[in-house]
């Protein structure tokens, strides 16, 4: 893009454009208030000859006027006016608050295959104009085709909440780097990597904050690396719920080579993987590994040092029972370098969408994890002394297999039947279930209601403060 690009959308087959204005440009607004006032805003970042048609202009436009910015017209827009200033201009936007007018000027531009747009009126218009995120060369287009403008802008207030201050440095030192990097990696596949580190490292640091030198430094060094670094990124895709991904998980998913991803993972969270990624499944279930651990390391540790960058995406956090230390361990004995995101655990993401706090200051002074994981015999090999205590909560991972014993057990340690208790299916996805009883029909109900994995154990007072 460059400052006379401007982005719309094309009402006629549905795709969005870039129309190129300069000053030869000649662009009509017809209206002279404030809606009028934000369309020429956006033709003031280009070069654009912009006339207005209006008996009168608000102030924004007055100002417009004083500064030499636009041209002003200074009548009604007849049909007569109109089709003497029509002929020649490049783009239309009707923009008055009658109707009659906005829908004559779309009439008379289309017969003059003039890209028209009816503000706020999407039948008659043959275009549509995206609220829009500009930082320099870098814009951002939301659309929702003219459905819901409110909703688009409120998109874009995030979205300008989300870019850096200094993103439009960040471009233009790409830009200005570009051909060099072609000359050292003709490869796109090759470049495409050293671009993504720089984006993922220190190198976007400085080039936001205008340290060119420094980031030439840093992009140099990548791109001496022919293979770009192999890595192993473990990331925690929380409970399930897609959105409750980090934007850094998020940003790994979209650069990884290469994945090795769990049962646990919905198939929503692993659409925002990079497409062309491959895709391993090594998935532990019940009696059933697709992957026995050991197996997994040799894989990281394979893959990376063949200079891929490698996500291990697990459900939850990594280090919450699953088994990120044993990776890491692995991945530092081999020499191979290695981020660890965090994710929303499943105790946080499972017990906050089903309305049931952790701790309470009347009842809950402590939470305690533990792993449900039965013994080939069945039994459950844990300190229950330090579990079956009053004034804590305690979240069992990976217990629905052996709730009955697991009950059973905190009973006999000291607990009474009625002791308040929650199992949790599918926390945080749209098809959740939660059951509260108490631990002596916890288990019968699990069944009845044909409950299964994943699924968390929630136990203590805390249980009867759930807000449904």
């Amino acid at each position: 893009m460059t400052a006379n690009d401007l982005l719309a959308e094309s009402r006629n087959i549905w795709f969005p454009v870039v129309l190129r204005l300069d000053n030869t440009t000649k662009a009509l607004v017809i209206g002279g208030g404030e809606v009028a006032a934000n369309k020429v805003s956006l033709l003031l970042a280009t070069d654009t000859r912009i006339i207005v048609i209006s008996p009168t202009l608000c102030d924004e436009l007055q100002r417009a006027l004083h500064a030499g910015r636009v041209e002003h017209i200074a009548t009604e827009a007849t049909r007569a006016v109109l089709e003497t200033h029509l002929p020649g201009a490049r783009l239309v936007y009707a923009a008055t608050n009658d109707k009659a007018v906005n829908h004559l000027t779309a009439e008379l531009a289309q017969a003059l295959n003039i890209p028209v747009c009816a503000v706020d009126d999407p039948d008659p218009s043959s275009f549509i104009t995206p609220a829009i995120v500009r930082r320099g060369p870098v814009m951002v287009a939301i659309s929702t085709s003219g459905a819901a403008p409110v909703l688009a802008r409120r998109i874009r207030e995030r979205i300008e909440a989300m870019l850096p201050a200094g993103i439009s440095r960040l471009s233009r030192f790409m830009q200005n780097a570009r051909r060099k990097m072609a000359q050292i990696h003709p490869s796109p596949e090759t470049r495409r990597r050293v671009w993504e580190n720089f984006l993922d490292g220190r190198g976007m640091e400085q080039a936001l904050a205008g340290d060119e030198s420094g980031a030439s430094t840093t992009l140099d060094r990548l791109a001496s690396d022919e293979k770009g670094g192999g890595e192993v990124w473990l990331v925690g895709a929380g409970p399930g719920d897609a959105d409750l991904l980090t934007l850094k998980a998020l940003r790994l998913m979209q650069n990884a080579d290469s994945v090795l991803y769990d049962h646990l993972l919905p198939p929503d969270i692993l659409d925002r993987v990079r497409r062309d990624a491959e895709r391993i499944f090594v998935g532990k279930q019940k009696a059933n590994h697709a992957l026995p651990q050991p197996s997994i390391n040799d894989e990281l540790i394979r893959r990376a040092k063949a200079g891929e960058r490698v996500l291990r995406l697990k459900g939850g956090d990594p280090f919450i029972f699953g088994r990120g230390g044993e990776e890491i361990e692995a991945l530092m004995e081999a020499g191979v370098p290695f981020r660890v995101v965090p994710g929303i655990s499943a105790a946080n993401g499972c017990a906050a969408s089903s309305g049931i706090p952790l701790t309470h200051r009347d009842c809950a002074q402590s939470c305690l994890f533990l792993t449900g994981h039965a013994r080939a015999d069945g039994t459950l090999d844990l300190p229950w002394h330090t579990i079956a205590l009053r004034g804590q909560t305690v979240v069992i991972y990976m217990g629905l297999g052996g709730i009955a014993s697991l009950c059973e057990q905190l009973m006999t340690h000291g607990l009474p039947p009625t002791w308040p208790a929650a199992v949790i299916e599918k926390g945080t996805q749209p098809d959740q279930r939660v059951i509260t009883a108490d631990l002596t029909s916890l288990p019968r109900l699990t069944i009845e209601q044909d409950f299964r994995s994943p699924a968390l154990i929630i136990v203590g007072e805390v249980v009867k403060h759930r807000v449904a």
